[in-house]
């Protein structure tokens, strides 16, 4: 069976929305290393496109989520789909001309139960899947990616007063930065670009053109690129409110800040949790800054912490707005 006309247009609402996530996002895994002066931004940026694509390579677990985890995919009519989508796409460019790192992956699940809850109450949500891949994870990972980095961040300090050559020492983690700058951007495209994976397969369950809630391996192929494209256009607003006004880290700060969020991340793509690669982000990039004369712009990251708590609400509440206007139209 073709795929009808309204099917097509919400694919490439959707390849628009993955395409904002490349450069929106894109802060999140070069902000450290941009930070601490190991990588010029254009370096950091092609790093992060070639390897978000290849992340977005590495599986549909997350997608598979995505498509049926929160509610009956049946549920999920084009009119939800698409307003899940442009509130996805609102939220995450008024975050983005603000400057604030808020998490995308929220903004797209809360549009899309918040559009299934307009459209058919709420009794048809799966709460417990929401709690436990949403909110949980909202709370404990900022927290989880907070004390890890810490820790590494105190031991590689150590390593550095110990060391007769710091200096030297201090190069060489820079060099380490690169691939742990490589393995961020690898894990964020691993979750990331799932979750448009997911909207595009329950798109096409919902026209029927697949049988069943599969990712087709063009989807896979189409958002991946997309991604990359997307990560290659840069963000500039949200690499520096991380990389500088929230915390200034050091190259020993910055990996361990890298090597903790993207171990976490690239542990929930397995597991099968679309994780905000922002939430993990963040609170890695504070628990790093944390020690040591690096210091904390509390008043950002409070700015931060608010935009993280609206993004699910506000993303459900203007998909809600969105469905109403296109069932008027």
């Amino acid at each position: 069976m073709g795929i009808p006309p309204i099917a097509l247009v919400i694919i490439f609402i959707a390849l628009i929305f993955e395409f904002i996530n490349g450069f929106h996002d894109t802060a999140m895994a070069v902000a450290t290393s941009v930070s601490t002066k190991s990588l010029e931004p254009f370096q950091a940026i092609s790093i992060a496109a070639i390897f978000n694509l290849l992340g977005a390579l590495s599986g549909t677990v997350v997608a598979v989520t995505i498509a049926k985890g929160f509610a009956d995919p049946v549920l999920a009519n084009h009119q939800v789909i698409l307003s899940a989508l442009l509130a996805a796409i609102t939220w995450n460019l008024l975050t983005w001309y603000l400057g604030l790192p808020s998490s995308s992956s929220h903004a797209l699940i809360g549009g899309l139960v918040g559009a299934i809850i307009f459209n058919s109450g709420f009794g048809v949500i799966y709460y417990s899947a929401i709690l436990k891949k949403v909110v949980i994870p909202m709370v404990v990972l900022p927290i989880l990616g907070f004390i890890i980095a810490a820790i590494m961040a105190v031991n590689i300090h150590k390593l550095l007063i110990n060391n007769k050559s710091p200096r030297k020492t201090n190069n060489f983690i820079r060099e380490l930065q690169v691939m742990s700058t490589a393995f961020l951007a690898f894990s964020h495209g691993s979750n990331d670009a799932q979750k448009t994976m997911g909207i595009i397969t329950l798109t096409l369950f919902q026209c029927q053109a697949i049988g069943s809630c599969v990712v087709p391996k063009w989807v896979i192929i189409v958002c991946a690129v997309c991604m990359a494209l997307g990560t290659l256009s840069g963000g500039l607003k949200i690499i520096k409110t991380l990389s500088a006004r929230v915390v200034k880290l050091k190259p020993a700060s910055g990996f361990a800040a890298e090597l903790s969020s993207a171990g976490l991340l690239f542990i929930g793509s397995r597991l099968g949790m679309p994780l905000s690669t922002t939430h993990v982000v963040s609170g890695s990039v504070m628990g790093a800054g944390s020690y040591g004369t690096d210091l904390i712009n509390w008043t950002i990251v409070k700015n931060m912490v608010v935009a993280w708590v609206l993004t699910f609400p506000l993303s459900a509440f203007l998909a809600g707005l969105f469905l109403h206007i296109i069932k008027l139209l």
